[in-house]
């Protein structure tokens, strides 16, 4: 990122891409091509090109899209090369979907969501990289979606950069098996991890998140803050959540980490169910001037259960307690462990 005069919202960015190991240079069976160039589809529904079962969509280098990407009740579809979706309704929407590849694309200011994925099993999402400056521009947000791997990219939104739900709109069913590494999260709004906002009585479990650098935290709503967020409403239940070797850098304005059962009167129809089982390790955070992170249940019934954190860095010293490092516990948190 070289900035100028301190200047992070004119910045140049600058990417170093692994070289492409498969190729296309015309549309043939199987393959939807987009050769160098602007592609501005007309007369098409909603601005977007729906996406068949068993093809492999091919961006070359120095393509640029202008439409939205659907993968609808399809399977076996893959989306690579090293062109650009620009300024999509949503960049690329999976919905109803199996085993659906997304590997090496950009995607640049989408009036929604980068990916929107919806009751999906089996989605890899590799060397991505998103740019959004819109309000409701989040990055990936996965509602009811199972089996998935994120690895390798870099989000920069003024949203949620990975959302995590169950039943949303038109989705239901519960959340297993996410795993995310490798990341660059740079949240110029709102949460750049955020977890178990909205469901139907769900279980979200099994989610994973490591190595991840976190460039940027500025949101001024209390209510939204939380460099790491476990948010839980809808009685929905939230456990066997990891977070490991996480760098965050300076927050403008937010908090490390917030872990609450709570029941949002915007967005939620009822308090979550609970969080448990959640192992926060290796943390290591270089600035000044967050506000203390949260952790708290909403009721004897709807608690938090079993959390652990383990190494804690702070401006390179090994946070000893939870003062050390910030932290607040407030009510119906029980089996809280701080090594």
């Amino acid at each position: 990122s070289i900035e100028f005069d301190g200047d992070r919202l004119h910045n140049l960015h600058l990417f170093a891409n692994p070289l492409e190991t498969e190729k296309y240079d015309k549309e043939t069976k199987g393959i939807m091509y987009f050769g160098p160039g602007v592609h501005r589809p007309k007369d098409l529904p909603n601005n977007q090109i729906r996406i068949p079962g068993n093809t492999t969509v091919y961006l070359a280098p120095g393509a640029v899209v202008k439409a939205k990407l659907l993968v609808d009740k399809a399977e076996n579809v893959r989306i690579i090369g090293r062109g650009i979706l620009d300024h999509p309704i949503r960049g690329i929407e999976v919905t109803d979907s199996k085993n659906v590849l997304i590997d090496g694309i950009t995607v640049v200011n989408p009036d929604h969501y980068t990916v929107l994925g919806g009751e999906v099993d089996g989605l890899k999402i590799n060397n991505l990289k998103a740019f959004s400056c819109k309000g409701w521009s989040d990055g990936i947000d996965l509602m009811s979606c199972k089996n998935v791997e994120i690895k390798d990219i870099f989000m920069r939104n003024s949203d949620d950069c990975i959302a995590l739900y169950a039943h949303r709109w038109t989705y239901y069913g519960n959340v297993k098996n996410i795993k995310v590494s490798d990341a660059i999260l740079w949240a110029d709004v709102a949460h750049p991890i955020n977890i178990g906002g909205h469901g139907k009585g769900n279980i979200l479990e099994d989610i994973t998140f490591s190595n991840i650098n976190i460039l940027q935290h500025d949101e001024d709503d209390r209510l939204y803050q939380g460099c790491l967020s476990i948010n839980v409403a809808d009685d929905n239940v939230v456990q066997n959540v990891n977070f490991e070797n996480i760098w965050i850098d300076n927050i403008e304005e937010g908090q490390l980490f917030n872990f609450r059962v709570l029941y949002n009167p915007k967005y939620s129809v009822s308090p979550g169910g609970g969080i448990q089982n959640i192992k926060v390790k290796n943390i290591y955070y270089t600035g000044y001037g967050e506000n203390p992170s949260i952790i708290e249940g909403y009721s004897k019934e709807r608690l938090i259960n079993n959390i652990t954190f383990e190494n804690i860095i702070i401006n390179g010293k090994q946070a000893g307690i939870l003062e050390d490092a910030n932290i607040k516990v407030g009510k119906y948190v029980e089996n809280l462990t701080f090594r």
